[in-house]
């Protein structure tokens, strides 16, 4: 029998209060109860059941027929149903709830809180969460450059970036430099793949490739221009922090939006910012 997995057992004895299951018809030593209101009516002993094995409140090994929403070594997004002294408590599906220690946080949580998390077995032989999920991503996801994705994020990192978990499965992350808006622990996010490394990880972009983001940045310049009046008080000459800062947008893609609409007759730039070209009535 393994702890946190879903496994065939055999019922060997039947009870008034459930079914005594083992892995083997012939070896009763190692069994485990399973309560009388999840036998199924139709089985006796001698048939078998797949079940999942956890510990009941008393620290005691259980089987359950109930399906989990996570089993060992799996990544799943579960909801918090309390905090106590002594960490989280998460649904997790089953009568008691999935217990995740403070020290496997890694941010505060509240009642309600939506978050990624594995299960794990600690030292004391008991199920546990973290959201710690890092070692549990694999590296060989499916997906190749270009391809669009979806993730949640689980870490954010001053100096590496947003690190996601896509499909709950796979190791990716958002680069800094391609962090232009506020990303946050929990965030789903659609994303491109700029890059597959070597070791299988992903790096994950969320804007477009150059030629199909510069329509986007032009149209967004466009709007932020007739929104304040027709003048953005800096031009492309302006500092990368201040245009990441007003625009959302790196330099080069700045610089690309300001060429897209100058091209077209859309702007004029000036020493002290860029305007909307009178002969602009309506950008709709």
């Amino acid at each position: 029998m393994e702890l946190g997995k879903k496994q065939k057992l055999v019922i060997v004895k039947v009870v008034d209060f459930g079914a005594y299951l083992a892995s083997d018809a012939n070896n009763h030593e190692d069994k485990v109860l399973l309560p009388k209101k999840q036998i199924p009516a139709d089985k006796k002993v001698g048939d078998s059941l797949e079940v999942f094995i956890y510990r009941d409140s008393k620290d005691r090994l259980i089987a359950t027929t109930r399906e989990p929403k996570i089993t060992l070594g799996q990544i799943e997004e579960l909801d918090v149903v309390e905090v106590g002294n002594i960490g989280a408590f998460l649904d997790w599906g089953l009568e008691k709830d999935l217990f995740l220690p403070f020290k496997e946080q890694t941010r505060k949580l509240r009642p309600g809180n939506s978050v990624l998390v594995a299960l794990y077995v600690d030292k004391s032989n008991r199920l546990c969460a973290t959201m710690k999920v890092y070692p549990y991503l694999r590296t060989d996801s499916p997906y190749h450059k270009d391809e669009r994705v979806v993730g949640m994020v689980y870490e954010v990192s001053e100096e590496y970036g947003a690190f996601v978990a896509v499909d709950n499965i796979y190791s990716a992350l958002i680069p800094k430099r391609e962090l232009y808006s506020n990303v946050r622990v929990s965030d789903h996010v659609i994303a491109r793949v700029s890059a597959v490394k070597e070791d299988g990880k992903l790096d994950l972009s969320l804007r477009e490739k150059a030629y199909v983001q510069v329509e986007e940045d032009s149209r967004e310049l466009l709007e932020h221009l007739w929104s304040h009046g027709g003048r953005l008080d800096f031009n492309d000459k302006a500092s990368p922090e201040l245009i990441r800062e007003r625009m959302n947008m790196s330099k080069n893609e700045f610089k690309r939006a300001v060429g897209h609409l100058l091209k077209k007759g859309y702007i004029v730039i000036e020493e002290d910012g860029i305007f909307l070209h009178s002969s602009v009535k309506s950008i709709y």
